[in-house]
């Protein structure tokens, strides 16, 4: 087959490819997002929260949920345009002409690999600042003295006391979800406004019954000057909701790489496990090749049982790919985390395996 018509067939099988992957990327990213504008709409009314905020909150996260819908909308996407090249019997007429199915998949892969460039962008810019910005609206539907920015972190006023956390993290306490907050400074003011403590904690942290600061240090302004003193571990008497704060962080998955490893070094350099900001991180790093991975080994069934199967039919195999290939994930994930597993191994070895079940199909039948 001339390099002409190697062109021609790789233009025939992107486009294919493309025009489906496109419209199934589309209706799963936009019924996600009208799912979730319908849950916005329960919280119309809460807090002065209102309708055109219930749709600026879909806006922003629209990038996040095309970014996590990419990967199944590849996955279907490519399977109903292969297959319906092996229904009009296109494919049949390829591998006639010497072509091998591993060409013929490389060729699907290859349009999915250059959107992918421009996916994981996305996911690494807009889709993080939509996230906080969707956080932020959240927060102050919840709570109208609660607010967070992305540079100088959360602020929330309490009684006479004005605070500031430089960084939030979610960790696990009695298996439920709780905010530990760090760089954390508090101001106290009198009644006439003027500063009258100023309290800073390296961390502090909800223990169940009450907020505790750790490694603490507090100034205290009077006529006589400043005093100061420091404290290993001090009780925090606040109002602030540990429940609420938690609803209100940036959850692991929705932070860009560079958010995640910044943490990730934080953590690390107070001797404290990275959890699932390492998780989120490797998972975020390894997305492409999970992406295309999981593509190019769907792509033996267009070859086969696809043929003679209509539409319904390859929308329930790729549907059932997904979910198998989304558990998978899921259990190798949970499985590393239970038994010590790095994080960067647990990630990778799904994509692994379906390299080596590819590898074997291909070997056997090119």
């Amino acid at each position: 087959m001339s390099m002409f018509n190697i062109k021609r067939v790789d233009r025939l099988v992107a486009l294919s490819v493309l025009g489906s992957m496109l419209m199934v990327w589309l209706v799963l990213t936009g019924f996600d997002a009208v799912t979730q504008l319908l849950r916005q709409l329960g919280n119309v009314g809460k807090h002065g929260y209102t309708l055109s905020n219930a749709i600026a909150y879909v806006l922003v996260t629209f990038p996040r949920r095309a970014y996590e819908m990419f990967g199944n909308a590849a996955l279907i996407g490519g399977l109903l345009g292969l297959g319906g090249l092996a229904g009009t019997g296109e494919l049949t007429a390829l591998r006639a002409a010497g072509m091998s199915r591993l060409r013929i998949a490389g060729s699907a892969v290859g349009v999915v690999a250059v959107l992918i460039v421009g996916v994981v962008i996305m996911g690494e810019t807009l889709a993080p600042w939509g996230d906080q910005q969707a956080q932020v609206m959240q927060a102050r539907m919840k709570s109208g003295n609660l607010g967070m920015t992305s540079s100088s972190g959360l602020w929330a006023r309490d009684g006479d006391d004005v605070i500031n956390a430089r960084g939030t993290s979610l960790k696990q306490h009695d298996g439920l979800a709780t905010v530990q907050l760090s760089d954390v400074r508090i101001f106290n003011f009198s009644r006439d406004g003027q500063l009258h403590r100023f309290t800073w904690a390296r961390t502090a942290q909800h223990d169940g019954r009450q907020w505790m600061l750790h490694d603490v240090r507090i100034t205290t302004l009077d006529e006589a000057g400043t005093h100061a003193s420091t404290e290993a571990e001090l009780p925090w008497k606040s109002t602030l909701n540990p429940q609420v704060l938690a609803q209100s962080v940036i959850q692991p998955q929705y932070l860009s790489m560079r958010d995640l490893r910044r943490n990730m070094d934080y953590l690390e350099g107070n001797g404290q496990s990275p959890g699932s900001y390492a998780v989120a991180f490797w998972g975020r790093a390894l997305y492409p090749l999970n992406v295309l991975v999981l593509v190019l080994c769907a792509m033996p069934f267009a070859f086969g049982s696809l043929r003679s199967g209509g539409l319904g039919k390859r929308m329930f195999i790729g549907i059932l790919l997904a979910l198998g290939w989304y558990f998978l994930q899921q259990a190798m994930v949970n499985f590393g985390t239970v038994y010590g597993m790095p994080p960067l191994l647990a990630n990778l070895l799904p994509a692994v395996i379906l390299v080596l079940v590819a590898w074997l199909y291909f070997r056997r039948r090119v």
